[in-house]
């Protein structure tokens, strides 16, 4: 299996990104969250708007994950000072439990020993139990809880999980 990280590094790209995290946010938290909430979290936050705005001003990168030449998901990260932010890991629906999120996790411990990162950490929905599950397994521990509000009368309800390199 080869699994490989694609930079999003233009406007087409991002285009598909936009509607990758749209097709694959309505797949996955359907059973976590309302509808509604789905469809104002991608627009917040993974519409080609929103994730041109993140990577223009905000420091954030945007992968591709291409596994034997298919797009199968997309991550996104950031510097944090002396760690990675994973803000985004998301596999197809049709891809997920075929070990491509293990193969993008080795490549992000790559990433972050060739920036001097000494850890990895993100947020994730604390209702997201598969998931959850999946970042114990690669070692992820949970360092805290958190609710954010994102407006319109929705929160983000996470935990915040944190793996050192």
């Amino acid at each position: 299996m080869s699994v490989i990280l694609r930079r999003v590094n233009n406007e087409k790209d991002l285009i598909y990104l936009a509607e990758l995290a749209d097709e694959i946010w309505h797949q996955h938290f359907i059973t976590i969250l309302s509808e509604d909430q789905i469809d104002y979290m991608v627009e917040k936050f993974q519409s080609f708007a929103a994730m041109k705005n993140q990577m223009l001003n905000q420091g954030y990168e945007y992968y591709f994950i291409v596994a034997d030449g298919e797009t199968v998901g997309y991550t996104g990260i950031k510097n944090d000072v002396d760690k990675l932010f994973l803000s985004k890991l998301y596999i197809k629906k049709a891809f997920r439990g075929k070990h491509y999120a293990s193969a993008v996790f080795e490549q992000l411990k790559e990433i972050c020993r060739q920036r001097n990162l000494k850890a990895i950490w993100l947020t994730v929905n604390r209702f997201n139990d598969q998931t959850i599950a999946v970042y114990q397994k690669k070692g992820f521990q949970t360092i805290r809880t958190q609710v954010t509000d994102i407006g319109e009368g929705y929160v983000m309800d996470d935990y915040v999980m944190e793996m050192e390199i």
